[in-house]
């Protein structure tokens, strides 16, 4: 469909500043009371830059509002960090900023998963103190393969027991 002002198109490739604008309709359209189950609109993404070029990015999402039992934990998703740009403390630089965040808010517990492949993920929990808490066997598909995946929490609410202050 076409006219003079109007186009719909399907998507190939973001160009220019495409998806900064998709961002803007988006919180538009939630502010607006059109937002895809959305009340408010929520934090953009975490983005980690390496010389000035965006390497990573991460969010977390908040519970349902039907979840009120659930509603003291935030759930991270999307987290990645470019291969080529690994190495230079980004991904411990934005969960650090996710978990201070989380607290900020007023969770008490800030949770994730990964793929048992993930190795740089899984060192990165290791690294930031989350507790493995659970292992799924068949926890993805890839390849025709099943892989596991790793469940981690950390509570939010502990403090270091030599210092007293909360980690």
């Amino acid at each position: 469909m076409n006219n003079d002002n109007t186009m719909i198109e399907w998507l190939e490739e973001f160009r220019g500043n495409d998806l900064d604008e998709l961002c803007n309709a988006t919180e538009e359209a939630i502010i607006d009371g059109n937002g895809f189950g959305w009340l408010k609109s929520p934090q953009r993404q975490v983005l980690a830059r390496l010389e000035g070029s965006i390497v990573g990015s991460a969010q977390f999402i908040t519970p349902a509002a039907n979840n009120e039992a659930g509603a003291f934990s935030v759930e991270m998703t999307t987290f990645f960090i470019a291969p080529w740009a690994r190495g230079h403390n980004l991904g411990a630089g934005m969960m650090s900023v996710m978990i201070d965040q989380a607290r900020a808010e007023g969770f008490r517990t800030f949770e994730f998963d990964v793929r048992g492949t993930q190795a740089a993920g899984i060192r990165l929990a290791e690294q930031m103190e989350f507790q493995l808490w659970a292992t799924k066997e068949k926890y993805a598909l890839v390849d025709g393969d099943f892989v596991a995946g790793y469940y981690y929490t950390k509570d939010l609410d502990a403090k270091n027991p030599d210092t007293g202050v909360q980690e």
